[in-house]
């Protein structure tokens, strides 16, 4: 004891910072820890802690989120894929109505009705959704992700992927680019102009390069684009041109006239963003292979439909757990800001679901540029995420971190322990529909979602004792 006396104390503090900020103003050598009572239900927590079937459950997620594939099969028309017809749409997110749609939806809506010809105004089309004309569900629901707003219709162009290890099959439409298109629910004549070139010579286009090709490794492509600078959701330069180059001269051999070639070449080198719609799909392969596992409260879906930001978890199958999204905090398109921008939407969030986006900024420093930030801050949140996972995924290896794999498999548990919630990098939409992209940033889920699954996984697990 008198030695303690004697020496310099060392301090440790936790809670709230009026301790720290007093022995600071003396002078004292202090260390603060970020420490708060976990979230939700304490013995929602206990049980599922207690739950023998958890650890073994979390590492058969993450060991079949590893062993998960993800090979381009073909590009096909929505209704072939998904069995699409006339009034039937796919959106993003959890299930929603008319009645609580946001702007960005309704928008997207309104566009694809105008697209399929349901309707030939606005007003007609508002009329037709809002009256039941028309059905839609989520993309979740029917195996495939839609990036922001997420609208597909039966006549748009989907990617088919295959992962052969667990027998599953993904999809999502093709990246239209930026600014003023139907994903940011925008309308006009030049968006529905876009999608009509777009079914009728893009998507032609590659499915032809496709099938002279053979599959794509669409895995093994983003692999390489982590370690060149890319993170898998706004950043995907590498990603977009690596695909190019192997499917230009598959898409010569095809017999695809030139003219169309030398379009569609344009189109997709001039949109950094295309390879997107092939990185969701993967990601969404990746953690519908942990789904189902009794126990496991590693996360599997995370997804935004512009009013609800929703969890699935593989021990709770496909129940949605869901709260108020969030609005984005970032960087605004020319005279945009704060005001215009929609609460956070979009299926891409399974790139952090499965391990890159945002989980890894530390490899795509350049990004700050786009979502806003700090290049520190990159490489402190993919720190971060690692306390919020349960395994790391060594094929997505990141240089910057001494190629320390990404962090994989967020835990319910340990979000709402330390109260650290998953960083998501994302596009923002305006807030009115017809208005398109406004900017981009950085924005988390809500608490309730990962509380919510809690409970549920709570009181699905067996009594102790």
């Amino acid at each position: 004891m008198s030695s303690l006396l004697s020496g310099e104390p060392t301090v440790v503090t936790a809670g709230v910072d009026l301790f720290t900020e007093a022995l600071t103003a003396q002078a004292a050598a202090v260390t603060p820890v970020a420490w708060q009572p976990p979230a939700g239900s304490f013995d929602a927590l206990a049980r599922v802690m207690a739950d023998q079937r958890r650890v073994a459950g979390n590492a058969l997620a993450v060991e079949r989120m590893l062993a998960a594939g993800a090979t381009l099969v073909d590009v096909r028309p929505a209704s072939e894929v998904v069995g699409l017809r006339a009034g039937q749409f796919r959106h993003a997110g959890p299930p929603i109505s008319w009645e609580r749609a946001s702007g960005p939806l309704r928008g997207a809506l309104i566009g694809a009705a105008l697209f399929e010809g349901l309707a030939d105004t606005v007003e007609d089309a508002e009329h037709l959704l809002s009256g039941g004309g028309a059905e839609w569900a989520p993309c979740h629901s029917d195996g495939g992700v839609g990036p922001m707003a997420g609208v597909v219709s039966p006549s748009m162009w989907v990617f088919v992927l295959r992962d052969e290890a667990h027998d599953r099959t993904s999809w999502c439409s093709l990246n239209e680019g930026l600014g003023k298109v139907l994903r940011y629910g925008a309308y006009g004549p030049e968006v529905i102009d876009r999608l009509r070139w777009m079914s009728a010579v893009l998507g032609p286009a590659l499915q032809a390069a496709v099938r002279q090709h053979g599959p794509v490794d669409v895995k093994g492509i983003i692999a390489q684009m982590v370690q060149m600078g890319d993170e898998g959701h706004n950043r995907n330069r590498a990603g977009t041109l690596m695909l190019l180059r192997d499917l230009l001269p598959a898409m010569l051999d095809a017999g695809v006239a030139s003219s169309d070639v030398a379009d569609v070449a344009r189109f997709v080198g001039g949109n950094d963003h295309f390879f997107l719609n092939l990185v969701m799909p993967a990601c969404k392969l990746q953690t519908a292979a942990a789904s189902g596992i009794p126990g496991s409260t590693v996360v599997t879906t995370m997804a935004r439909n512009g009013t609800d930001f929703g969890i699935q978890v593989s021990g709770t199958g496909d129940q949605w757990f869901t709260g108020p999204a969030n609005t984005p905090q970032g960087l605004f398109l020319g005279s945009y800001g704060p005001d215009d921008a929609n609460p956070d939407i979009g299926d891409s969030a399974i790139t952090e679901t499965a391990g890159i986006g945002g989980f890894a900024m530390a490899s795509a420093p350049a990004i700050v540029r786009f979502v806003g930030g700090t290049v520190s801050d990159a490489l402190r949140t993919s720190r971060e995420m690692y306390g919020i996972t349960t395994g790391e995924n060594p094929a997505y290896a990141l240089p910057i971190l001494d190629f320390r794999g990404s962090a994989t498999g967020i835990d319910v548990t340990k979000v709402v322990r330390s109260g650290v919630l998953p960083q998501i990098n994302t596009g923002m939409a305006g807030r009115v529909a017809g208005v398109g992209q406004v900017g981009a940033g950085l924005v988390t889920p809500p608490m309730e979602c990962f509380t919510g699954a809690l409970d549920a996984l709570g009181a699905a697990a067996p009594p102790v004792g």
